[in-house]
């Protein structure tokens, strides 16, 4: 856990806040507990988590360490629901406002606006791609094609682990 925090160091001063996505936070709790509590020590900004479980089943949990998690979007990605509103991989995600500082992620309780649809692609020096935002559907697929029609190699991995082509 040191040498994630050491790591996210450099970026602390100027961000207004952290957030916790991809894999299942939930399922390393301890590990989510130690970040969360050595992000406060370092910063005043807020901190929003995402996570696939419904809001009962991560309750306790959040109640047990008040102030850590300021907002939370709960719920699973469901490919066959829309993807209409804001902040979210699908509309079935509900977004649970914990403190105050959690209170301006309310401006996300509306539709998906073009100026949400921002993804940030960075290459590490190995050739991995890194990604933050939360794509549109078919963002990957028109991501794919064009890298390809260049010339590049694309190997995406799925939640197994299995590599596809």
């Amino acid at each position: 856990m040191n040498a994630v925090l050491q790591a996210i160091d450099g970026w602390v001063d100027g961000a207004d806040g952290l957030t916790v996505s991809g894999g299942e936070p939930f399922e390393q709790p301890e590990a989510l507990e130690g970040l969360l509590r050595g992000w406060r020590r370092r910063s005043r900004g807020d901190v929003l988590v995402f996570t696939g479980y419904p809001f009962p089943q991560v309750a306790a949990w959040i109640e047990a360490r008040p102030g850590l998690i300021d907002a939370l979007m709960a719920g699973p990605y469901l490919r066959e629901t829309p993807q209409t509103l804001a902040l979210r991989g699908s509309d079935n995600q509900t977004l649970h406002v914990l403190t105050e500082a959690g209170r301006r992620f309310e401006t996300y309780e509306r539709p998906v606006a073009p100026s949400d649809r921002k993804l940030d692609v960075m290459f590490d020096a190995e050739g991995g791609a890194w990604f933050a935002g939360i794509p549109a559907r078919g963002d990957f697929q028109r991501l794919r094609s064009a890298l390809k029609a260049q010339g590049h190699r694309v190997i995406l991995s799925d939640k197994a682990g299995a590599n596809a082509r």
